[in-house]
């Protein structure tokens, strides 16, 4: 069996931009200056559990994930591995990274997390494999509710956030930085890293 145009090309791309998108969020919890809505959320439940971040990044991805079956959403590949694979990069890169509390090396740290999960997001969303856990419950509650996707993106990072902040979970002005920036710069790794398939496997994949 030989396998489709491209498929080792966006593979490679989609397992590199999930090891450096768990990179991306140990830089950002290292930096100690507030994290996104679903990161506040795993390291508010980690703290209240006694969990490894990485563990509970895994096990809200799967609870996330078991929400598709009512919206009948079908996952791809690329979310079976994102839901897998991101908690255990985040671990190996907290394991190698210290924590940093003087501001000039935060803001350092905090930074070049938001770009390399910007990028990653570009690699993985590029690759074409299938939306994330929470994106894919997004589109899922926009197309049965009707919902402009804003709305539902705002509910569902809102109520991540407010659960995370009660139960320990940094908020900051990270959490506001990443709000603001993580589309921009996301809008801008897409065009570079998508990798467009032939006719063919495009309507073979929708």
């Amino acid at each position: 069996m030989t396998l489709p145009p491209l498929f080792p090309r966006r593979l490679a791309k989609l397992l590199v931009g999930l090891f450096l998108f768990g990179i991306g969020m140990s830089l950002m919890v290292r930096a100690n200056l507030g994290l996104a809505p679903w990161d506040v959320l795993a390291q508010g439940l980690a703290r209240a559990t006694g969990w490894s971040f990485g563990t509970v990044v895994v096990v809200v991805g799967a609870g996330v994930l078991l929400l598709w079956w009512p919206l009948r959403q079908m996952p791809g590949l690329g979310t079976v591995l994102n839901t897998l694979l991101i908690g255990p990069s985040a671990e190996i890169g907290l394991w190698l990274l210290p924590d940093v509390h003087v501001l000039w090396q935060q803001v350092l740290a905090f930074a070049a997390g938001l770009v390399l999960l910007a990028l990653a997001t570009g690699l993985y969303i590029g690759a074409r494999f299938g939306a994330g856990p929470r994106d894919g419950l997004m589109t899922g509650l926009h197309r049965r509710l009707g919902w402009p996707i804003w709305l539902v993106r705002t509910l569902l990072e809102g109520s991540a956030l407010v659960a995370g902040w009660l139960l320990g979970g940094a908020v900051g002005v990270g959490t506001v930085a990443f709000a603001l920036l993580v589309g921009p710069l996301v809008g801008k790794a897409l065009p570079w890293l998508d990798t467009p398939l032939p006719a063919t496997a495009a309507v073979a994949s929708t």
